[in-house]
């Protein structure tokens, strides 16, 4: 199995987010099950280039790089329903959309729904500085430049009071 370094920068990235710590025991059977998951992942037939990796005992990052063959939808499906057996398996949602990270004062990273998150920020308690996660970005090179980053360089800064 490719690790996460050994990828290009080029290569398209989807990030899973769980709203609680994962344990040492939980990312351990999340990386086996990546690996046998990986040995056959393909797209129209071709074998995936690709790595699935943990970080901050929070995040599942599912990368591919296309160069080598396209995550055409068939592709995108199989990484979706493997994700989905994730979800069903530990009981967390993975795909809610609404669940915002971020750092607190501490550097612990903390995850709310969007409107909990946005009134944080109303109430002064969370600003431009604070440091969010934007798991909109599709690249890793982008993933490394501008998915950790303060508020006021991500989607979020539209949430602060002018």
């Amino acid at each position: 199995m490719l690790s996460f370094n050994d990828m290009p920068a080029h290569s398209r990235v989807w990030i899973y987010q769980w709203d609680r710590e994962l344990t040492d025991a939980e990312i351990g059977e999340i990386k086996q099950r990546a690996a046998m998951f990986l040995i056959d992942w393909t797209s129209h037939g071709n074998l995936m280039r690709a790595s699935i990796d943990v970080l901050y005992h929070r995040f599942i990052l599912v990368l591919a790089d296309e160069a080598a063959a396209a995550a055409s939808g068939c592709g995108v499906d199989k990484s979706v329903r493997f994700v989905q057996q994730l979800e069903q398996d530990y009981k967390v949602s993975l795909f809610d959309r609404m669940l915002t990270a971020y750092r607190d004062a501490d550097g612990k990273i903390q995850t709310l729904k969007l409107h909990y998150f946005e009134q944080l920020v109303q109430d002064g308690k969370l600003n431009g500085q604070t440091v969010v996660f934007n798991n909109l970005v599709s690249t890793k090179a982008e993933l490394e430049k501008n998915w950790e980053v303060p508020m006021h360089k991500s989607w979020h800064a539209r949430m602060i009071p002018a």
